[in-house]
Formats: C-alpha cells, sequence, structure tokens
C-alpha cells in the first residue's frame, strides 16, 4: 500500500504537506484528516473551502489560505475536476480532507503548464470544508 503525504496543521490553518518515498498511488485516495459534523455536502449543491493544491512530491500551484479568502463552487456537476467531484461529495461540512488526485481524475496529459502542473501530474488537495450553499 502506498502512503499517502501528510498534512500539517488542523481545520483553517495553511498546511504544508510533507511526501513519503515512492510514488503517487493508483487512482483517487481521499482521507478525512478530520471530521466535521456539519451538513453532507450533496451533488448539485455550492459548496465553500479553503484549499492547498500541490502537485506530487512537487511546488505548491494554488492555495486559497495566502490569499485569505474562500472560493466557492457547485460540487458534483462537472464545474471542478473529476477528483473534486468525486472525492467531496458525501463529506461533512467542517472536515478537513487530503485528496490524492491522479491525472485521469484532475488534469490529464495536457496538464497546466501556466500553473506548473504537468501532464500526467497526480495532485494533491488538503481542502477544508467551510459551507454548502
Amino acid at each position: 500500500m502506498t502512503t499517502l503525504p501528510t498534512a500539517s496543521g488542523s481545520f483553517g490553518d495553511k498546511p504544508e504537506l510533507t511526501f513519503p518515498e515512492g510514488g503517487a498511488p493508483s487512482g483517487l485516495q481521499v482521507q478525512v484528516l478530520s471530521e466535521g459534523n456539519g451538513p453532507v455536502v450533496e451533488s448539485g449543491r455550492t459548496i465553500v473551502v479553503n484549499y492547498l493544491g500541490q502537485t506530487w512530491g512537487g511546488h505548491v500551484f494554488d492555495n486559497s489560505y495566502d490569499r485569505g479568502t474562500t472560493i466557492d463552487f457547485p460540487i458534483g456537476v462537472g464545474a471542478v475536476i473529476g477528483g473534486w467531484d468525486k472525492g467531496m461529495v458525501g463529506q461533512n461540512v467542517g472536515s478537513r480532507l487530503l485528496l490524492s488526485i491522479p491525472p485521469e481524475h484532475g488534469y490529464g496529459a495536457r496538464g497546466v503548464p501556466q500553473a506548473g502542473i504537468g501532464g500526467g501530474d497526480t495532485l494533491v488537495f488538503v481542502v477544508d470544508v467551510v459551507d454548502v450553499k
């Protein structure tokens, strides 16, 4: 079994990821770092989150913590990468999650070169589920 990265801090804190030896796991991996007790995120709702996104073993390409504001978007309806749609639905508000998203559920073979995401990169996100509307 491939181990997932560990994340520092707790809900609301900007995390730092520490990666294990070896490569990224295959398939979508969702680990609940701390379980919230708020409403369940349902497909078609708008989710409000703080997040940090990093390539596996590489650089942080985006994070909302430094901007000091959450981001919200529809979930479960194809508005975001598949790994978010699949990994976030069914989670509770107030949870901190670690998502390891393989390219087929992320940006695929194209990547996002302007963000420094290569084709075939596995993405790792730490996501704080702040609210659902």
